[in-house]
């Protein structure tokens, strides 16, 4: 019996001596917030819509509050920052009217209803021409501004929406203090003494948006890019700030979403049809072999073929290929064995210079994708519907209604448009000038003596803060919203507390020591669509 109490005194006494351990360990003392040398009185944010905090494809109230600039102002007044006033629109609802008028492209927001995103059913409150909100405004981001925009001059003049293209943003008309102010001069006239930039991005998103349509957008020429960054921070000397560089555009869900081969044989509109279409592609690629044969190695990697076993790419318009239409169009009509091929389809021989024609001018300059292109988001909601206008032409030309629908199937039958694809070429064009606009920006932020914040590599995968990973998933991923280019409200703080780490490293604060980082989880990663 004593030896079994002898064990129960040493085990206690373990356990003692394991609590003394633990009451003596050291735990140093969480820091006092500071500013260091920061000057955080006046706070202005300059930017486009990744600073005004637009999300879910629309500027509103609850996106607003959680842009990255009013959360980091919530931090810079504990430590002498004053008050941020922002140019709030009327509701949670998103999109403009402009005298009682929708704005055409001034949508309200996004939201998922259970299947994908889709535009809440509600009528704006927000007009440009009535009932704005008083400035001067601190936070100084406009959705859609570019660079060079920053800098001009009657951004804010509603008479710039009668121009083509319109000179004006709905968004800076509520906001500008004259209708011939810039942002750049309504920002600095409140004599920040900190300011935050983050301007490029739509210098090269417009472009990428498009499918690297130059019709639709162009990527901002180099010296009108390098002469607006030289007249914007020219007027920041003396200041304090921090700014961004340009994200690369190209990994947001936007360009990740949609599969280059998304026709699945099991979708049963499609499947059924794999027969018929490879009798049709099948005269085409015919005509793509004898090319070849005949030693015109541009007909090469042109062929479409549809398979059962796994989804087939999409049919698109690839501008880089040498136009082929007239050599298509001469090798079907001296086909001898053109006349069966209509005959299939019901159609008469007469009717050869029609489908010829057709065939050439269609697919004159079309391949199969591949793993290099990329599509947009946009391209989801087109793929396998019937491009009504090219059905209608190809009425107007003489073919009968049902078989006019069959060619103009967007992206089986009819070509996706260079819009809904961004090619190879265009992808480097967009790499090349997001390389030398942020080697700009840095240095410009550099000889400011700015806090500088490395967005394109922060953005450019996975986000870790806290327990939290984001990735860029669409919808599941938590890091982007409904759109599929701008951050939710927890991507925005995660970006807030990006900006607060790079000046805690220029300028002394310690908003990270203190521990006043955000815990992104406060924050969501969709807004219902009762929230209105």
């Amino acid at each position: 019996m004593k030896t079994k109490y002898i064990w129960l005194c040493l085990l206690f006494a373990a356990f003692t001596a394991c609590s003394d351990d633990d009451d003596n360990i050291q735990v140093d003392p969480i820091p006092e917030l500071t500013a260091g040398n920061a000057d955080f009185s006046s706070f202005v944010s300059i930017g486009n819509s990744l600073t005004a905090g637009f999300t879910d494809n629309a500027l509103f109230q609850a996106g607003q509050n959680n842009s990255f600039p009013n959360l980091l102002s919530q931090r810079f007044a504990l430590v002498g920052g004053g008050n941020f006033n922002q140019p709030l629109t009327n509701d949670n609802i998103g999109g403009l009217l402009a005298g009682g008028n929708q704005l055409p492209g001034f949508n309200p927001r996004l939201f998922f209803d259970g299947s994908g995103p889709t535009t809440l059913p509600a009528t704006p409150t927000t007009d440009i021409f009535s009932n704005n909100p008083t400035g001067p405004f601190n936070n100084m981001g406009v959705p859609g501004a570019t660079s060079f925009q920053v800098v001009f001059n009657g951004l804010g003049n509603p008479a710039g929406l009668q121009t083509n293209p319109p000179t004006a943003n709905p968004y800076f008309i509520r906001m500008a203090t004259s209708p011939n102010s810039s942002m750049l001069e309504d920002a600095i006239a409140q004599n920040p003494s900190f300011v935050s930039l983050w301007i490029g991005n739509n210098d090269v998103l417009g472009f990428a948006t498009s499918g690297g349509d130059e019709n639709i957008s162009n990527i901002t020429p180099v010296p009108l890019f390098s002469a607006s960054l030289d007249a914007i921070m020219s007027t920041m000397s003396g200041r304090q700030g921090v700014m961004a560089n340009i994200p690369d555009v190209t990994t947001i869900p936007f360009f990740t979403t949609v599969p280059f081969a998304p026709l699945s044989p099991a979708d049963p509109s499609f499947g059924s049809q794999i027969p018929t279409l490879n009798t049709i592609y099948g005269a085409l690629n015919g005509v793509f072999a004898f090319l070849q044969s005949q030693g015109l190695t541009a007909a090469a990697g042109r062929e479409v073929v549809f398979v059962t076993d796994a989804a087939s790419p999409v049919v698109i318009v690839d501008e880089t290929l040498v136009d082929l239409s007239a050599q298509i169009t001469g090798v079907l009509l001296q086909n001898p064995t053109f006349p069966d091929f209509l005959a299939q389809f019901g159609l008469p021989a007469q009717a050869a210079p029609i489908v010829a024609n057709l065939f050439g001018s269609t697919f004159g300059q079309t391949r199969q994708a591949n793993a290099d292109d990329l599509l947009t988001l946009t391209s989801a909601s087109i793929i396998g519907t019937v491009n009504q206008t090219v059905a209608g032409s190809l009425v107007q030309q003489g073919l009968p209604p049902e078989l006019a629908g069959q060619f103009a199937v967007e992206g089986i039958t009819s070509p996706l448009a260079d819009r809904f694809v961004l090619l190879p070429s265009e992808q480097q064009a967009i790499s090349d000038a997001t390389t030398t606009f942020n080697s700009m920006i840095e240095s410009a932020a550099t000889a400011a003596g700015f806090a500088f914040v490395d967005a394109n590599s922060i953005l450019s995968g996975d986000l870790t803060s806290g327990n939290f990973t984001l990735s860029t998933e669409l919808v599941t991923g938590g890091a982007f919203s409904l759109d599929g280019v701008h951050p939710t409200a927890r991507g925005y703080a995660l970006i807030a507390n990006e900006f607060m780490r790079s000046i805690d490293a220029t300028y002394g604060s310690n908003f990270e020591a203190s521990e006043n980082f955000y815990d992104i989880g406060d924050f969501p990663t969709n807004y219902s669509p009762a929230l209105q």
